[in-house]
């Protein structure tokens, strides 16, 4: 088997990459800053808008994981849909042209957010007509492509929803809430009740494995995955407690962190400032609400069932970071020695 993955230098695409090595496959990693090649893994140093270097990179190639994307709340309209959308239109492209049988894409639950909370929902949900971020529209138009390229030429294509995704490595979620909690920027927002789903890294990287190893029952379908349903404001006062920092005692309402969003939105806008504004509309309903969904398809067809929640997950996260922080400290005293 020989398996392409974009964005294979990234948090969840290494993990593949791990993975599938791990099975004897034949890898290509294809990023824009792909690294060294090692254990037995290629590098191609390509972007996926660049419909001409990904038909060559996917030359060869009987499966593609694409997980590579523009992640994030806050940017401009056109990076997210060159990237998310035309990017994914170039993988398509790229499938059909050198007859790759089997397309893994790494969704999000994101595709099927509008206002208000989601407890308990499935794959029944449908698109919304409207958008509170320019990622989530153009993720959910990229799904939605792969989804109906699905058969086409023999392509057999499947999309894969983690939720809340981190553990060690993790770039953006717990990194960002330590930062702002140590910095005393980080409040409560909502009454604290709101339930979501997060996702442990391994098990995002195993449901794309189980993905591809099921692909005759999941082709055509997306699949909502997750670790475990947390009480948000609970679960992130544990993890500060672990870190050592004090619990969040301050507080905002859900109407009020949405309006502040607005606002903020329209004058970043209105300035056109780059930076990120501190709170968003689409912040603010993730930071609020219930984000949590069935698992009943995945199980069923994937055979998914998750590996790591509770106190191991945060165990293996806070000893892992442990262990990388004493040896960049040991590092940086031999350079200094």
């Amino acid at each position: 088997m020989r398996v392409l993955v974009t964005g294979g230098a990234g948090f969840v695409g290494a993990r593949i990459v791990e993975r599938l090595l791990q099975r004897g496959a034949d890898v290509t990693v294809c990023s824009r800053a792909p690294g060294a090649a090692h254990d037995g893994r290629r590098t191609i140093a390509a972007d996926i808008r660049d419909a001409d270097a990904m038909a060559a990179a996917t030359e060869g190639h009987d499966t593609v994981f694409h997980v590579a994307a523009k992640a994030g709340v806050w940017g401009p309209r056109r990076e997210y849909f060159a990237i998310n959308v035309q990017g994914t239109r170039n993988v398509l492209a790229a499938c059909h042209k050198h007859g790759v049988k089997s397309l893994v894409y790494t969704s999000t639950p994101s595709v099927v957010f509008a206002r208000g909370g989601i407890d308990g929902g499935d794959e029944s949900l449908p698109y919304p007509a409207r958008y509170l971020t320019h990622y989530a529209e153009s993720k959910s138009l990229a799904e939605q492509e792969v989804l109906a390229a699905n058969g086409i030429g023999g392509l057999r294509s499947v999309a894969i929803r983690p939720h809340l995704v981190w553990g060690h490595g993790d770039p953006h979620l717990l990194p960002r809430v330590l930062e702002r909690a140590k910095a005393g920027k980080l409040k409560q927002v909502g009454d604290g009740s709101n339930r979501v789903d997060i996702t442990h890294v391994h098990d995002a990287a195993d449901a794309h494995m189980l993905a591809l190893e099921h692909i005759a029952t999941a082709a055509g379908k997306a699949y909502f995955i997750s670790s475990e349903t947390v009480q948000l404001w609970p679960w992130l006062n544990s993890v500060l407690e672990r870190a050592g920092v004090a619990p969040l005692t301050a507080r905002v309402s859900a109407g009020t962190a949405y309006k502040a969003g607005a606002v903020m939105e329209f004058l970043w806008r209105m300035f056109g400032i780059a930076s990120e504004p501190p709170m968003t509309r689409f912040v603010a309903e993730n930071l609020a609400t219930s984000h949590w969904f069935k698992l009943d398809a995945a199980k069923r067809d994937l055979g998914y069932v998750p590996q790591w929640t509770g106190d191991k997950a945060l165990d293996e996260y806070f000893a892992v970071s442990r262990r990388g922080a004493e040896t960049q400290t040991e590092a940086m005293a031999k350079a200094t020695a």
